[in-house]
């Protein structure tokens, strides 16, 4: 693998049949089986141990990280060990293809925060006030 980065950009993720699959689709259900098979890494800390193992194939970083930091460190981290770097526009998107969220039957990502009781008000309350 190069170790160059490549942007891709954010288009919706369906494909119609007869045609050839856009970057975006393959890349989230890539991730998809990837999670299902037990083969993703996800966050910093987790990447940064599989890639220095030499056990990456790919790796994914998205475009609006507010940590420059991290970027930069997951550039030079790929870059040293010959692992392909493939950017997304949403951090949010590659959280949900990377299974970081809940999915409804309508494909929408949703919040659960199981059943309304006293402290989950109390929290909630708390929160919003500070």
């Amino acid at each position: 693998m190069s170790g160059e980065e490549e942007a891709v950009a954010a288009e919706p993720a369906t494909s119609i049949p007869g045609e050839p699959m856009n970057i975006m689709t393959a890349l989230q259900l890539v991730l998809r089986k990837s999670l299902a098979y037990g083969g993703l890494a996800r966050g910093l800390h987790e990447s940064a141990k599989v890639i220095e193992k030499h056990a990456a194939q790919l790796c994914i970083v998205a475009e609006d990280c507010d940590q420059p930091d991290y970027v930069k460190l997951v550039k030079a981290i790929c870059a040293e060990h010959n692992v392909s770097l493939l950017t997304v526009p949403s951090a949010k998107t590659l959280g949900e293809w990377a299974g970081l969220c809940k999915i409804d039957s309508e494909g929408k990502a949703r919040k659960d925060f199981g059943e309304e009781h006293e402290a989950y008000n109390v929290v909630l309350q708390h929160v919003k006030s500070h």
